[in-house]
């Protein structure tokens, strides 16, 4: 067994059998106190891939702390729209799509990467990736759209909610209830937890530093960096300032914690880091009236084009291969004349209905019951606009009939009928719920305006094909790991749509089935991980819906009538930040004291 190898006596730091360290005296005040659980992995940060890892180092028989400084998990990664890839799944088979490792791969390279031998972990473990979450989490990812850059539909989805907020939210829940199960024995979560030092000795990784609730806390074991990127620092000193201050006046549409804690606290210690000055623009970031210069945005999918979404400029104009790669839509869109808009006919947004219904309900996008309301609103001849969609309509058929007839140049190859992508070199191949001209004016259609913003880092530190951090000159080091968007190199210069849970999930696994190895050595087994969480799920109690009664609210809401509970109508009574209610799961819950974090 490799167990305890890297754990050795240092100055106030005491050997113990099991290979963690153990203070040689009670730490006085004001000096970092200890907490020292036996074979543990320390996984910093509480996104998708820090609970990938967290659960992969469960599954293999280890123990696992989770530390992430916000006041919960979920990173994100609980933001990710439209969805997870994955080539060769149950899922395509299922529906007879033809997808081929080696096609992923070759898409993957195209799109940017440019280490193969990363690159290949990351397609290969796809598959296996996407089949785990919806075996072992029982989750729903029956859907697949094809994205830009992909020569074949492959990125999955379920029927409901946004993929990313159903995929990381079912491993929190998994750690939580094995942390539940076990009294923390196994597991533990700790939020408000931030991480501001790695602790090393001869040049492995032995623990952390964390900051919670002004104390310092020392905890140890082989760590996992899950911190995610830097993509909402913009203070002066921020990687962001120093790689990218061209793009610091732009909207970002990462949360506040992507500040690059991870990749400054792996170089402290030796790590390597590459691709910094790779920061992915998204083209489609929504616009919210009346807050048009808010500097964060939440973001349109990916798969709202995927589905068939058009781009047009302030005139009506298509100006893009709306399936090309995020950095070449935002090239275009520079070129061009704001403000976008993104348009989804009616049977493109039925294809997608949850996520255009969230969307309207957070004020971001609007339904047109008809084109010629549309065209009325831009100032453009509803002529023009009939115009516009028939000429894509047009291109469409001809692409079906001859694929390799046309005219331009096609992205990712051969060639393409469609004139407005074609002239900018990246014409469009792949048309998915088109309608003719003559059908424009009175059709329905759910339309966002859009902007660039910052999204996501490619760069971050270099790791192994194992998910190892390694040195400039190539070195593992020992006992650290990455995984997700604090590991640059995966991507290259440009990162495919539904490459991000992707990343997330292949080497979170990769990352915690490689630290487990290192402190189990042969010791390491397969544990089933709904046996830790004491068995499958149980059902959790309907919500109250409009005129039923829910049970009176806690936390200090209003005091509740001595019977019936509350009717949804008096909840929606209490809609404001300084008195705000919820029913979840039958009981109104005055949250009211916990807007500030949330």
């Amino acid at each position: 067994s490799r167990r305890g190898r890297a754990f050795c006596e240092s100055p106030g730091l005491l050997l113990v059998e099991s290979g963690a360290m153990a203070p040689k005296s009670q730490a006085k005040q004001n000096e970092p106190r200890c907490d020292f659980p036996i074979d543990q992995a320390i996984v910093v940060g509480g996104g998708l891939a820090g609970m990938t890892a967290a659960n992969t180092v469960l599954e293999n028989g280890a123990k696992v702390v989770v530390l992430d400084k916000s006041s919960f998990c979920g990173g994100n990664s609980s933001k990710a729209t439209s969805g997870i890839n994955g080539s060769c799944t149950q899922t395509q088979k299922d529906k007879g799509i033809d997808d081929s490792n080696d096609l992923f791969l070759s898409d993957t390279l195209k799109g940017g990467a440019k280490k193969p031998e990363i690159a290949k972990v990351l397609v290969w473990e796809s598959g296996p990736a996407v089949d785990w979450l919806m075996h072992t989490f029982n989750l729903d990812l029956s859907l697949v759209a094809r994205l830009g850059g992909h020569s074949a539909p492959r990125t999955h989805r379920g029927k409901e909610r946004f993929p990313g907020m159903t995929i990381t939210y079912a491993l929190i829940q998994m750690v939580e209830r094995i942390q539940e199960n076990t009294a923390g024995g196994m597991a533990r979560i700790v939020n408000k937890a931030k991480v501001v030092d790695l602790i090393t000795n001869n040049g492995a990784v032995i623990g952390c530093k964390y900051e919670k609730g002004g104390d310092v806390i020392q905890t140890f074991g082989p760590v996992i960096l899950a911190t995610g990127g830097f993509g909402a620092d913009f203070t002066a000193d921020s990687l962001l300032a120093k790689y990218r201050p061209d793009l610091m006046h732009l909207p970002t549409s990462n949360g506040e914690h992507c500040t690059g804690d991870g990749i400054k606290m792996g170089e402290a210690v030796g790590a390597a880091s590459l691709d910094l000055e790779w920061v992915q623009v998204h083209p489609t970031g929504l616009v919210k009236i009346g807050e048009e210069d808010a500097k964060v945005k939440f973001l349109a999918a990916e798969a709202l084009r995927g589905v068939g979404g058009l781009l047009i400029d302030s005139e009506g104009n298509r100006f893009a291969n709306e399936l090309g790669r995020r950095d070449y839509v935002t090239g275009e869109m520079w070129k061009n004349k704001a403000p976008f808009r993104l348009c989804l006919n009616s049977l493109a947004s039925t294809e997608i209905h949850w996520h255009c219904e969230h969307y309207k309900g957070r004020g971001v996008m609007k339904k047109y019951d008809t084109g010629a309301d549309l065209a009325k609103e831009l100032g453009v001849d509803v002529k023009k606009m009939e115009a516009v969609w028939q000429a894509h309509y047009e291109a469409s058929q001809k692409h079906e009939k001859d694929p390799e007839g046309g005219p331009f140049p096609a992205y990712p190859s051969g060639k393409s009928w469609d004139e407005p992508s074609g002239k900018t070199g990246c014409g469009k191949k792949f048309y998915h719920n088109v309608i003719p001209g003559s059908q424009f004016a009175t059709e329905t259609f759910h339309v966002a305006i859009v902007t660039p913003v910052i999204h996501y880092c490619m760069g971050g530190l270099e790791i192994s094909a194992k998910s190892e951090v390694v040195t400039a000159k190539g070195k593992v080091i020992p006992g650290l790991y990455a995984a997700g968007e604090v590991a640059g190199g995966v991507h290259g210069n440009n990162r495919l749509g539904g490459s991000s849970l992707l990343d997330c999930v292949a080497f979170g696994r990769v990352a915690g089935k490689a630290c487990a190895e290192y402190m189990l050595g042969e010791d390491m087994k397969t544990v089933a991980l709904k046996d830790l969480a004491g068995g499958d799920p149980v059902a959790k109690p309907a919500a109250a819906t409009a005129g039923s009664t829910a049970a009176a609210p806690v936390a200090g809401a209003a005091a509740a009538p001595t019977t019936g509970g509350y009717t949804m109508e008096e909840v929606a009574k209490h809609t404001t930040k300084d008195d705000c209610w919820v029913v979840l799961h039958g009981q109104v819950l005055d949250v009211t004291s916990f807007l500030k974090d949330h």
